[in-house]
């Protein structure tokens, strides 16, 4: 008895945790980061303290919600790695970014809070600048984009992307796919001038200004570097 009642609890804290995530994904994603607690738990059917046995605070919780986004992301990049043109994989790894940016509004709210220092958050950004900077070293082999542009001035086009087209999504919401042709145009269009900044050689991440440098930092004009495939 006493081992079913174990194998009970087990079975009971697994699906509070499904319950939790899927209930804070649902609401980040529609309400942002300023989602109370309390409205998460109401709407998983819990009480608050089952949502701080499974999640420290709220930080943790958002971890948690970002990991499987970035995870996401970083399985579309990685698959579209093998597509035969270069710079078609390249757009649709932009597309899929700015969808998933566009569809939660927790994703961009997140960068600066305490969450994002969370150590497996950082590390899942870091892959996903490596495998922005392997899509895009292929493409600039193919000739798709033009010379110098770097995997992190990609990610940060497709996060600004959602900035840009913010005022206009919630009575147009498809408006952002203007603003993301007009960056696929920016990075693929070569005029024939240089561009008049150097290409960032890491992607700031804290509040405070301290910056984590992306392992590995790609040369413009070099081989694009393995990409890591994300943890399961």
């Amino acid at each position: 008895m006493a081992g079913t009642s174990a194998a009970s609890s087990r079975s009971d804290a697994v699906r509070n945790r499904r319950l939790l995530l899927d209930a804070a994904a649902a609401m980040f994603a529609e309400h942002g980061v300023e989602v109370s607690i309390g409205e998460i738990a109401q709407r998983a059917g819990v009480g608050k303290g089952t949502v701080f046995r499974h999640f420290s605070s709220k930080d943790e919780l958002l971890a948690a919600i970002m990991l499987g986004l970035l995870g996401e992301l970083n399985d579309t990049g990685g698959a579209l790695l093998a597509a035969d043109d270069a710079g078609l994989a390249l757009r649709r790894f932009m597309t899929a970014c700015v969808e998933t940016f566009v569809r939660d509004r927790a994703f961009c709210e997140t960068v600066g809070r305490p969450s994002l220092q969370h150590a497996q958050v950082r590390e899942a950004i870091h892959r996903l600048c490596e495998v922005a900077e392997a899509l895009t070293a292929r493409a600039r082999q193919e000739g798709a984009v033009r010379p110098g542009i770097t995997g992190i001035d990609v990610v940060l086009l497709v996060s600004g992307i959602q900035h840009t087209a913010e005022p206009l999504l919630a009575a147009e919401p498809e408006a952002w796919r203007r603003y993301l042709e007009l960056a696929i145009d920016g990075i693929t269009t070569d005029t024939g001038r240089a561009l008049p900044h150097p290409p960032p050689r890491h992607l700031p991440l804290a509040e405070t200004g301290a910056t984590a440098a992306s392992p590995g930092a790609p040369d413009p004009g070099g081989d694009p570097p393995r990409a890591r495939r994300p943890a399961p």
